[in-house]
């Protein structure tokens, strides 16, 4: 698997102009520094009674612009499930299935290095048949971890070398792919078994099957309390969401996701609160994890929701639903209600909304072999 540099110059401001950490923080830690805050600032409209009583500011939500962003070696529909943000270098990771490539983008610079070399499969679906390949991952350690949909395989890839060490082979077909910091784990979703298999990442380079949790349902995305030592996961078919206690791997607790028929999708743990934050596939919820999963805040984000990422700094919710083909950043308060602060136009499709340290929001275009890049410190429209 040979990395290739491709330069794609951002238009306007640069993409991202902070130096990140020099150490890769927990996944429950903020990846945005204090500074960068107010990167998804409101727009406020003062308004002025009859009277003389002072009336709270009215905001609006600002109107953020997608720029496209296209990927290497792509011309059209991509295949593309999740990405993720790797904040030691600054980088946007795309597992591209349908090109046998993961396409990291330095965010400073707007240059892409395209990891080729993956194992690509033709796959039925829906009716439809698509090209399936690397598909999902997460960073941690030096290194990053690609889930491969076509062989059913997860491959560490050093961060600095950008090359492949050798891959393990999984009992069935991954999903989602999560690195936990504490325990040096990977977590891996295989829905068809009802199952997480633990892998030892205690050598990043040499990953080894280590365990396999159980659950009551296919598992669907994750997220990681590394406080309580407790890992979130969603249950797709069974409306519920999951606590597990990684020590043991024992699940401790089972809430309903509140989300319907269609069930979860993404979810995301907020610390400062102790909330979690559960993607519908047309609205986002919020569960109190220190009241048994009770229903909070609810938002609606229009039809077409998946993966979601969430700063627990700022407080803020990014989600982006293919159908509706909109992008909605909300920010979520100590009573867990969720107020939209910014919001933007995607494309049909577009979904699985990352964000970088500067508050530079990128989307998965998957029709359109692209990402979309929505800029902090962009003019307004």
């Amino acid at each position: 698997m040979k990395p290739h540099h491709i330069a794609i110059v951002l238009g306007g401001a640069a993409a991202c102009s902070r130096t990140p950490a020099a150490t890769s923080p927990a996944p429950t830690q903020a990846r945005v520094p204090a500074a960068a805050q107010n990167s998804a600032t409101v727009a406020a409209a003062s308004v002025t009674p009859p009277s003389s009583e002072t009336v709270p500011a009215k905001t609006v939500p600002k109107r953020l612009v997608a720029q496209p962003l296209p990927l290497p070696g792509a011309s059209g529909p991509a295949s593309l499930d999740f990405i993720f943000y790797e904040p030691l270098n600054a980088r946007v990771w795309v597992p591209a299935g349908s090109t046998g490539s993961v396409d990291v983008l330095d965010v400073r610079s707007g240059t892409f290095t395209r990891i080729e070399g993956f194992a690509t499969a033709e796959r039925e679906g829906h009716g439809k048949k698509r090209t399936v390949g690397p598909s999902a991952g997460a960073v941690g350690n030096g290194f990053a971890y690609i889930g491969n949909r076509a062989t059913s395989e997860v491959c560490p890839i050093d961060v600095k070398a950008l090359k492949a060490a050798k891959c393990i082979k999984m009992s069935s077909g991954t999903d989602g792919v999560e690195y936990v910091a504490a325990s040096k784990e990977v977590w891996v979703a295989l829905p068809k078994e009802q199952t997480l298999a633990v892998l030892d990442a205690s050598n990043p380079s040499t990953l080894k099957q280590k365990a396999t949790v159980k659950v009551d349902g296919s598992p669907e995305c994750y997220a990681v309390d590394e406080g309580h030592g407790i890992f979130f996961t969603n249950l797709e078919d069974k409306n519920g969401t999951v606590a597990i206690d990684i020590k043991t791997r024992k699940v401790t607790a089972t809430w309903n996701a509140e989300c319907g028929p269609d069930g979860p999708r993404g979810v995301a743990y907020d610390a400062s609160h102790d909330f979690i934050i559960v993607a519908c596939t047309d609205h986002v919820q919020v569960l109190d994890a220190s009241h048994d999963g009770a229903p909070l805040g609810k938002l609606d984000t229009g039809a077409g929701v998946d993966n979601i990422d969430y700063e627990d700094q700022t407080h803020l919710l990014y989600v982006a639903a293919g159908k509706a083909a909109r992008l909605t950043v909300g920010q979520v308060d100590d009573k867990g209600r969720i107020d939209v602060v910014a919001m933007g136009e995607t494309s049909e499709g577009a979904r699985n909304a990352v964000v970088d340290a500067n508050g530079n929001v990128y989307v998965a275009d998957s029709q359109q072999g692209r990402l979309l890049v929505f800029r902090a410190n962009a003019p307004a429209p």
